[in-house]
């Protein structure tokens, strides 16, 4: 005998109308009880083959020198995880990675399976990439990337404003030879951030300088590495410097910190992320906090409102939070020039 709804809510004690509402994905329904009704929906038999219950998570990596080494995206999938068990869905997650031989027809047999849908993590994808998840048959979401013809729906994070912030704040402390630490990797990402920055230069009135550029790898030792080696050349510094990310700030704080140049005093550094290190690292990184797991959680919603029909294609951009420590030397307290008599330091951890 086929299992009733009238039965699921006779088994959880909510009425039929919740019942119908959480196994359709409506809103308002909370979500420890959704996580009720669909154990008791699964566990009755009632979920039917052609429901979509499943959530694939799909990592593409292109070369996995981004994805790869950092504690970023691992709170991410740990978001989509938590979010997908609220709501009674599975999530499993697997790598496409853009190398191997087999590479297109696991994309293929990932686009094509209508058991389930699909969070691509697009970190390190292209737009010559995209081409190949263009067609898929399951609903489909991109996490941390847009499309520029805007045919999917995307989660990611504000990067062109935060960077803009960032760049603003360092103005506001005074520094007008603003540098750029850039990922020499360039995910689109980096390059909105880098926007961002020349954005903030701009309306100062400010051409960033182009030797005050510095492309490093991006990760903490390949950023380390490249920054040592910049270093060796004597190169003549800015006041500061805005780096695409943490992983990067931190490694080139490492290597200037070995070339006896001072941190804020010399050089300030500003990274994006909020990675766990940047709070514990001497002194303590300003940066722009990510909320990761409310990032994961985002994209699971907007993919479910995709399987119930939704058929409009949105941009979420998740906003960034400033977190304010030591590196950065506020110039306007000490008459405008660092140094090692350079003056006080604001040194203000953001909440927690």
């Amino acid at each position: 005998m086929k299992v009733s709804i009238k039965k699921i809510s006779e088994v959880t004690g909510f009425s039929p109308a919740t019942v119908s509402n959480a196994l359709n994905y409506k809103r308002g329904v909370n979500k420890d009880t959704a996580a009720k009704i669909f154990r008791a929906a699964s566990e009755l038999g009632y979920l039917e083959d052609n429901r979509i219950t499943k959530v694939k998570f799909a990592i593409y990596k292109k070369t996995g020198a981004i994805v790869d080494d950092t504690p970023f995206f691992p709170l991410l999938i740990d978001g989509a995880e938590k979010e997908c068990r609220s709501c009674g869905m599975e999530m499993s997650v697997c790598t496409l990675d853009s190398r191997e031989e087999n590479y297109e027809e696991q994309v293929r047999w990932l686009i094509h399976d209508k058991s389930s849908a699909v969070i691509l993590l697009g970190t390190e994808l292209t737009e010559e990439a995209l081409e190949l998840y263009r067609g898929a048959s399951c609903p489909m979401l991109l996490l941390d990337y847009w499309s520029a013809d805007m045919s999917f729906n995307g989660v990611l994070i504000n990067n062109a404003d935060s960077a803009r912030m960032a760049t603003e704040y360092l103005l506001s402390r005074g520094h007008r030879s603003i540098g750029y630490l850039r990922g020499n990797f360039r995910i689109k990402a980096f390059r909105s951030r880098a926007v961002g920055y020349q954005v903030a230069m701009s309306k100062a009135g400010l051409t960033p300088e182009k030797e005050y550029m510095v492309s490093l790898g991006t990760t903490m030792n390949g950023a380390y590495r490249d920054m040592k080696e910049y270093l060796a050349g004597k190169p003549k510094l800015p006041t500061a410097y805005f780096a695409d990310n943490d992983m990067i700030a931190l490694g080139a704080m490492k290597a200037l910190t070995e070339a006896g140049i001072r941190i804020p005093e010399d050089v300030s550094v500003i990274g994006f992320d909020d990675l766990s290190f940047s709070a514990i690292v001497s002194p303590g990184l300003t940066t722009l906090r990510v909320s990761k797991q409310d990032m994961g959680r985002a994209a699971v919603r907007r993919l479910r409102e995709i399987i119930e029909g939704d058929e409009s294609k949105l941009k979420i951009q998740i906003c960034t939070q400033f977190v304010e420590r030591g590196s950065v030397l506020d110039l306007t307290v000490c008459g405008g020039s660092a140094g090692p008599d350079g003056g006080d330091q604001i040194r203000k951890e953001g909440s927690e």
